[in-house]
């Protein structure tokens, strides 16, 4: 038996073409079958023994997009806004992944408000560029749009929790979700969260910039607060999730929060295929071939750290 929101969800047409994004709503009827999509590195875990360098991409990330039809190209930390403006125009789209620094003074910080802001004038432009964040990548997005940190502490460090969605007029994200797997999203444990901070619905109903901004899609509750995990934009492609879809296929440590079943898997897949479809719709491109291939992740070899890790392999770089 469905929950009661889940039959919102589907009359309130979460299912059903939304309108196009206001700002970049002239969209290329000629998609790129050869998407690029950025990952951006942050600096080193505390205490990884494996750490090469001074930045790492948790591999979970690039085989997600990998896995939906996106090459990767790795975004290190430390460049100038020049070099970061050449690889804006050169990618069709930026993933911001989970991990652990501040998200207000880290490198990892200073290089996503550059690419955010890169991104909010292309698609005032009509220049279509999506970004998707991810635990971290979601809460940067948010100190990035709300310009100030409202996160609060939450008790959802590892767990495993099914989406309270909203009764949204209309998703981009979800309306090409399959009936069963939205459902399977409504009433399993099939989300992993491995975050001590959110958005608190209140929070996030008492800023303006975010209300304006955000369009929330689910939320969650860890028995005290009430935090979204799932949100869009309202006019630009931009998507983020507090939850991990990438972890059910591609991390292994055995621990509370961590799903293997099949639906989580397909939520995994299609989130990813669905940020993947977005990133077609750009068509950025490297100068030449050859500048394209010596940029993307292929050139680099993922260090193994044991399927007892947080990440089973990472990429690291200078």
């Amino acid at each position: 038996m469905c929950r009661p929101v889940f039959a919102v969800l589907l009359t309130a047409g979460l299912c059903c073409a939304p309108p196009a994004c206001g700002g970049a709503a002239a969209r290329s009827q000629q998609l790129n079958y050869r998407p690029v999509i950025g990952v951006l590195a942050q600096e080193n875990l505390p205490g990884d023994q494996f750490a090469q360098g001074s930045s790492y991409i948790a591999a979970s990330y690039v085989k997600y997009l990998e896995g939906a039809g996106a090459r990767v190209v790795p975004i290190r930390i430390n460049r100038t806004e020049e070099e970061y403006t050449k690889i804006f125009y050169s990618i069709n789209g930026l993933l911001l992944p989970g991990g652990d620094v501040d998200i207000q003074t880290s490198q990892f910080s200073r290089a996503a408000r550059i690419f955010y802001d890169l991104a909010l004038k292309a698609n005032d432009a009509s220049d279509y560029f999506p970004i998707w964040g991810t635990c971290q990548g979601f809460q940067q997005l948010v100190v990035l749009t709300a310009n100030k940190n409202l996160l609060t502490l939450t008790d959802t460090k590892a767990v495993a929790l099914p989406l309270t969605f909203t009764p949204a007029q209309s998703s981009r994200l979800f309306r090409s979700f399959p009936k069963d797997l939205l459902q399977a999203l409504a009433e399993e444990n099939i989300t992993s969260n491995f975050h001590s901070w959110s958005l608190s619905l209140q929070n996030y109903s008492r800023n303006a910039k975010l209300k304006r901004f955000y369009k929330v899609l689910s939320t969650n509750n860890d028995g005290k607060k009430e935090f979204i995990s799932t949100m869009e934009a309202y006019r630009y492609p931009f998507y983020a999730v507090q939850w991990h879809p990438e972890k059910s296929p591609f991390e292994w440590i055995d621990k509370p929060g961590m799903v293997h079943s099949t639906n989580a898997i397909k939520a995994c897949f299609y989130t990813a295929s669905f940020f993947v479809s977005e990133a077609m719709k750009n068509h950025h491109h490297f100068s030449s071939p050859s500048e394209e291939e010596a940029a993307l992740i292929y050139n680099f070899s993922p260090v193994f750290r044991g399927t007892g890790a947080v990440f089973v392999q990472n990429y690291y770089f200078d």
